[in-house]
C-alpha cells in the first residue's frame, strides 16, 4: 500500500470520463442559457469552457468520490455530477487567484485577466484594457462560484442527501475566501515567519483540496463519525503536503509541466513555508537578498536562479521535502484504524502519494 498503482484513482470507476461528461453536458446548457442572452457572452461561454474542461487533475472530484465510496456509498451518476461541482469552485478561486497576483498564464495559456484584455486590445474598446480584463477575470470567477451551487443542488441527489452536503460544501468556500485575504494580507504586510505560511496554506488551498472534499463525500454517504474523524485526520496533513509540494513547484518547478513561468511564485512575493524556511535560517545577507527581491516583477531568469540557490543552501528545501514526507506519512496512518470499503482505502493511498509526488 506504498506504491502508487498503474491506473491512477482519478481514472478508476471511468470517475475522470464521468465527471468531465458532468461538467460538459452543464456548461452546454448555460452556453444555450447566455446565448438567449446576448451573443456577446459567446467569449465568456468560451473562456469558461476552456478553462474548466481544458485541465485540470480532478483531485478534488476524486477525494470526494472515494470519500463516499469509503463510508459505503453506493455509486450514482448523480453523486458524480454534484462532487464535479467542485471544480466549479476550483475554477472560480483559481481565476481570481490569477488576477489577484497578477500571473500571466494558467496552464500554459493566457490567465483569464489576461485573456479579457487582450480581446480589449485586439477590437480597440474604449478605456483601459487591463482594467476591462481584471472586470472580467471578477466576474467570471464569480460566475463559476454560482455555477458550483448550480450544479450541486441540481445533480438530482434527494433532498436529505443534499442538506447534508450544504454545511461542508458553505463552510469549504468560505474557508477558501478568508485563506485568500490571509494570503494577500501576508504579502502587503511583509511578514514571514512558519506559522502565518502554514496558516495560509492551511485555509487558501489544503483544506479545500482534500478535507473538505472528502468530507463532502462521507456526508453524502452519511458517514460515521469516526470515519469523519478520520478522513479529518488523512485530509489536514495531506492537504497541507499537496501545498507545499505546490510551494517547491512555484519555484523549482518545469514551465513545461506547471504551465507557468519558472519562480513565479518569487516573482508573486508568496511567503511560503518554503521562503520562511530560508528567512529563519539564512545569514543576514541571505535574509537582504530574499526579501528584497521577493515579489519583484521584474525579478529575471539570473534572479530567480539566485533566490532558488539560496533556498537550496540554507536547507530549506531540503526541510520542505521531508516535511512533504512526514505529513504525508500521518495522513496515510490515520486510515489504518477506521473501518472503510478496501477499494476505497486503496485509491486513498494511491491519491495521497499522487497528489505529493507530482510534477505539475
Amino acid at each position: 500500500m506504498t506504491h502508487a498503482a498503474p491506473v491512477s484513482p482519478v481514472d478508476r470507476a471511468g470517475l475522470r470520463q464521468r465527471v468531465d461528461k458532468a461538467l460538459t453536458e452543464f456548461l452546454a446548457g448555460r452556453r444555450s442559457w447566455m446565448a438567449g442572452i446576448d451573443e456577446a457572452l459567446t467569449p465568456v461561454a468560451e473562456a469558461v469552457e476552456g478553462f474548466v474542461l481544458g485541465g485540470g487533475k480532478r483531485l478534488r472530484p476524486a477525494f470526494a468520490y472515494w470519500g463516499f465510496r469509503g463510508a459505503g456509498g453506493v455509486d450514482a451518476d448523480q453523486v458524480v455530477t454534484a462532487l464535479a461541482a467542485l471544480e466549479f469552485f476550483q475554477a472560480s478561486a483559481l481565476i481570481h487567484d490569477d488576477l489577484m497576483d497578477r500571473s500571466d498564464t494558467r496552464r500554459g495559456d493566457p490567465a483569464v485577466h489576461r485573456r479579457f484584455a487582450a480581446r480589449h486590445r485586439a477590437t480597440g474598446w474604449n478605456g483601459d484594457p487591463d482594467g476591462f480584463g481584471d472586470a472580467a477575470a471578477i466576474l467570471l470567477g464569480d460566475l463559476c462560484l454560482v455555477w458550483s451551487d448550480e450544479m450541486l443542488h441540481s445533480a438530482g441527489l434527494d433532498p436529505r442527501t443534499a442538506a447534508r452536503a450544504r454545511p461542508v460544501f458553505d463552510e469549504m468556500r468560505a474557508e477558501v475566501t478568508v485563506g485568500q485575504y490571509l494570503d494577500v494580507l501576508t504579502q502587503a504586510t511583509g511578514e514571514v515567519s512558519l506559522e502565518r505560511a502554514g496558516k495560509v496554506a492551511r485555509y487558501k488551498s489544503a483544506k479545500y483540496t482534500v478535507e473538505r472534499p472528502l468530507l463532502l463525500g462521507g456526508a453524502l454517504a452519511d458517514a460515521s463519525a469516526d470515519v469523519c474523524t478520520a478522513y479529518s485526520a488523512y485530509g489536514l496533513p495531506l492537504g497541507e503536503a499537496f501545498q507545499l509540494r505546490d510551494d517547491v513547484l512555484g519555484v523549482f518547478g518545469d514551465p513545461a509541466q506547471t504551465g507557468k513561468p519558472a519562480g513565479d511564485d518569487l516573482r508573486e512575493g508568496k511567503r511560503t513555508y518554503l521562503v520562511a524556511a530560508a528567512v529563519e535560517v539564512a545569514d543576514q545577507a541571505g535574509r537582504e537578498l530574499l526579501l528584497g527581491r521577493l515579489g519583484d516583477p521584474a525579478l529575471d531568469e539570473d534572479g530567480v536562479t539566485r533566490l532558488r540557490e539560496l533556498i537550496s543552501a540554507t536547507g530549506a528545501l531540503a526541510r520542505t521535502e521531508q516535511r512533504i514526507v512526514t505529513l504525508t506519512d500521518a495522513a496515510l496512518a490515520a486510515l489504518a484504524g477506521v473501518d472503510l470499503d478496501t477499494e476505497a482505502r486503496q485509491a486513498l493511498v494511491d491519491l495521497a502519494i499522487a497528489a505529493t509526488r507530482r510534477a505539475d
